[in-house]
């Protein structure tokens, strides 16, 4: 598209050019200043300067300046010269440009003093070169200009474009990690009540019929839980409406979640001391739930056996903020999990806990009197 547009604009002056060196041509022979032996040299001189208009636009000061010698010698160039002059002033700076136009009015005086229009004589064809030049300059910088605030605002769009691009980029892998985040809140706990059972079902030959029973419940009611809480996080995908993209599950529901723990062989002592859950904000609460569910899931898999205790309450040296504790005792050999992690769950609860405006720790400790142990702490705002 723009080759052939450069193609049509060459075409074009080409044929202005002709036509100017015609018109200037007819005039000189009816005003007696064209004689025959200058009409050969001017043809002579101007064809060559109208071929070289095709390499204007790539060397326009070199032609610009090779154009001098036809301007010096005969005014049927004149039309070859001026479009010279103006592309300089489009591809080029101002100055450069008046440069170069100053140089084409300095040298067609001399042929105007020689050879004079017998109606304009030398002062006026001189006032009329002299604006033409000036006209030509100021035409092809306003196109130049033009063009500049084109391009910039071209590569503004492409920048902005850009950034736009790189924006949702970054805002798509935020989302997967959110969605992998629930994913794994929801699921691992279920699917690591579902791994114990079903490990002790492996393992231990001596269960009763009862006992086999009661696993196999156990087993079947956690999977059917697994599958309703991701298909109601697949429902949320699919209708796109992700103000809530988790189970509805909170402080509230802490007591089932330590119920599913116990009854899945783990000894859990809970000490909530919140009355009323509902009280507080509603990411507090949530991620609240998720520290214990997420402490008794790492728990489940890192020291299986070992007691575990909760505490959920009031912070005693900040009122104003919510204390969750979880601790275990650390076996005394590591123990494989019976699941793969995903080596995410703290980071994942990190995340939580900033983004509700709260702190986090971890890790092993020693404590007074105590063997070592793995404490999950987080402090929360109450809101109140």
């Amino acid at each position: 598209m723009r080759r052939a547009r450069n193609l049509a604009v060459d075409v074009s002056c080409v044929v202005v050019a002709v036509l100017v060196g015609l018109t200037a041509a007819a005039d000189g022979l009816d005003s007696g200043t064209l004689s025959d032996e200058r009409l050969l040299l001017s043809l002579a001189v101007t064809l060559p300067a109208i071929v070289l208009l095709w390499w204007r636009r790539r060397h326009p000061v070199a032609v610009a300046l090779l154009m001098l010698v036809p301007a010096a010698v005969t005014e049927v160039a004149g039309g070859a010269a001026a479009i010279a002059v103006f592309t300089v002033a489009v591809h080029r700076r101002l100055r450069t440009a008046v440069w170069v136009a100053v140089a084409h009015f300095v040298v067609s005086i001399p042929l105007s003093v020689l050879h004079p229009d017998p109606d304009l004589q030398v002062v006026g064809a001189n006032g009329i070169g002299l604006v033409i030049m000036a006209a030509l300059v100021a035409w092809g910088s306003a196109v130049r200009n033009r063009r500049l605030v084109i391009a910039t605002l071209r590569e503004r769009a492409a920048r902005a474009e850009a950034e736009t691009e790189q924006r949702a980029e970054v805002l798509r892998g935020l989302e997967r990690e959110r969605i992998a985040r629930e994913m794994h809140d929801v699921l691992a706990h279920r699917i690591s009540l579902i791994s114990l059972h079903a490990g002790a079902l492996e393992i231990r030959g001596d269960l009763s019929r009862e006992q086999v029973v009661e696993a196999g419940a156990t087993i079947r009611s956690s999977a059917r839980q697994a599958m309703e809480e991701l298909r109601e996080i697949l429902g949320v995908l699919r209708t796109g409406d992700d103000d809530e993209l988790r189970p509805r599950q909170d402080l509230a529901d802490l007591d089932e979640l330590v119920g599913e723990a116990r009854r899945a062989g783990a000894t859990v002592h809970l000490d909530n001391r919140v009355d009323d859950p509902q009280g507080m904000p509603a990411a507090v609460n949530r991620t609240a739930f998720r520290l214990v569910q997420e402490g008794l899931t790492n728990a489940r898999k890192h020291a299986p056996g070992e007691e575990v205790s909760v505490l959920v309450g009031r912070c005693e040296e900040r009122p104003d903020q919510l204390y969750v504790r979880l601790r275990n005792p650390l076996p005394m050999l590591p123990v494989p999990p019976g699941l793969p992690g995903s080596r995410s769950g703290l980071v994942g609860l990190g995340e939580r806990v900033a983004l509700a405006g709260g702190r986090i720790q971890h890790g092993p400790r020693r404590g007074d009197g105590e063997g070592p142990h793995f404490t999950l702490e987080a402090w929360l705002p109450w809101g109140t």
